[in-house]
């Protein structure tokens, strides 16, 4: 991931289970990411600090396993209190994981853009990074530290908080939630580390292009939900259509192929791999 984001802007679209990030994979992205609310929303839960740290890790194995792709994973509020952080660290990194962020809020917390949200004390958060940096082996994982204040305590607050956030050691600043092309470009003047840009749909942050935020100064966007998303509205309108007809006949041309399923799951080479191993004979005498 370092050395990705060393040469430009890396696009990270959401990957929400394995075969999504074979498809990221699959149209050329360079890098993978897994939120939060996807994981919660692929168990049928709101994105309410639900979930725990080996259902998250879990998530995330399976999308490192299949995908070449480095993933950068939602960590939340790192699954409790400081050592809980280092545990976190350490089960994400073993997993292989590139990155993780962690995030500023108070538990439970809630999705970053909707409003209510509370942020926890400036140390305390500190803590949080320092731990974190503490506790990764290899350093190459980078530790990615995301900050709400902006909703609760204003921009000029939510520059200082991540100042602190990079003095404590954090590798990049994730700021959730601005709501302008200005507060964008404030952020870039004022901190001289990676920035990474959440241009999730139907939020508070306005949907600006990728050329036209590493032009501003920004070194990671990602798009948590927009394959989520698309899915489900596909998915919901294919089975409404479904329950009225009676036969999917009418939408066939909306559905993947069983040869493009089997060649993005590489259908062909596991078969032929398990042939392979079935036939084999020993070795000769």
């Amino acid at each position: 991931m370092r050395r990705l984001i060393s040469k430009g802007a890396v696009v990270a679209p959401g990957a929400y289970n394995g075969v999504s990030a074979l498809i990221a994979q699959q149209a050329g992205f360079e890098a993978l990411y897994m939120s939060g609310s996807g994981v919660a929303g692929n168990m049928g839960l709101p994105d309410l600090s639900m979930t725990t740290l080996t259902e998250v890790v879990e998530d995330a194995r399976r999308i490192v396993s299949v995908s070449r792709l480095p993933l950068i994973v939602d960590a939340d509020t790192g699954f409790g209190e400081t050592m809980n952080v280092v545990r976190t660290t350490r089960m994400m990194e073993d997993a292989g994981v590139a990155a993780i962020h962690l995030e500023d809020q108070v538990l439970p917390k809630r999705c970053g853009h909707l409003s209510g949200k509370k942020v926890v004390p400036l140390d305390e958060m500190v803590k949080k990074i320092r731990a974190a940096v503490s506790a990764r082996r290899n350093e190459n994982f980078m530790i990615i530290a995301r900050t709400d204040a902006r909703a609760v305590e204003g921009v000029k607050e939510a520059i200082e908080r991540s100042k602190e956030y990079v003095e404590a050691g954090a590798d990049a600043i994730f700021t959730e939630a601005l709501e302008s092309r200005d507060e964008f470009r404030e952020f870039a003047r004022e901190l001289d580390v990676p920035l990474l840009a959440n241009m999730t749909e139907f939020g508070k942050s306005p949907l600006l292009s990728v050329d036209e935020l590493e032009e501003i100064g920004y070194r990671i966007v990602i798009f948590p939900l927009t394959g989520f998303r698309v899915s489900l509205k596909a998915v919901k309108d294919s089975y409404i259509q479904l329950k009225r007809d009676g036969t999917q006949n009418n939408f066939l041309d909306r559905l993947m192929t069983r040869k493009d399923y089997y060649d993005l799951i590489g259908y062909n080479e596991y078969e032929k791999e398990d042939n392979e191993i079935f036939n084999y004979k020993g070795v000769k005498k």
